[in-house]
């Protein structure tokens, strides 16, 4: 799959991604943003889906491990930075299927940050595999 130009905001959101993440990361290295693998094959439930965001975006200490958290940490400047961010899910479809709730609830908060930042003009990318 051809990598998305990441420098354009108005694409900004949450999509679907095909193929290998390393053109992702490489267009993030290009547009200057910082990139996270989220592996969900390791989430087997709520509390590990909350550890591996934590160990992959690096949230700060002070995060709770619950929606209103990752809601919150995801639209604070200082855990984004200054250029923006581009978030890779792989392995999404085991999660999805075996726990659809939660899942909709990742992707009703990821797509809300991502128009967060974008009405700020700054970049947030989500790439679902």
């Amino acid at each position: 799959m051809k990598s998305p130009d990441l420098t354009s905001l108005e694409d900004c959101g949450v999509h679907e991604w095909k193929g290998a993440l390393e053109p992702l990361k490489a267009a993030a290295a290009h547009a200057r943003l910082r990139f996270a693998h989220v592996d969900l094959a390791k989430a087997k439930d709520k509390a590990t889906l909350f550890a591996e965001i934590d160990r992959a975006l690096s949230l700060p200490e002070h995060f709770g491990h619950n929606w209103d958290a990752l809601a919150d940490v995801l639209e604070d400047r200082d855990w984004l930075g200054k250029s923006g961010r581009v978030v890779a899910l792989a392995h999404s479809d085991a999660f999805r299927k075996d726990h659809p709730t939660e899942y909709r609830t990742l992707e009703e908060i990821l797509g809300e940050a991502a128009e967060f930042w974008q009405e700020r003009h700054v970049a947030f990318w989500v790439f679902v595999a």
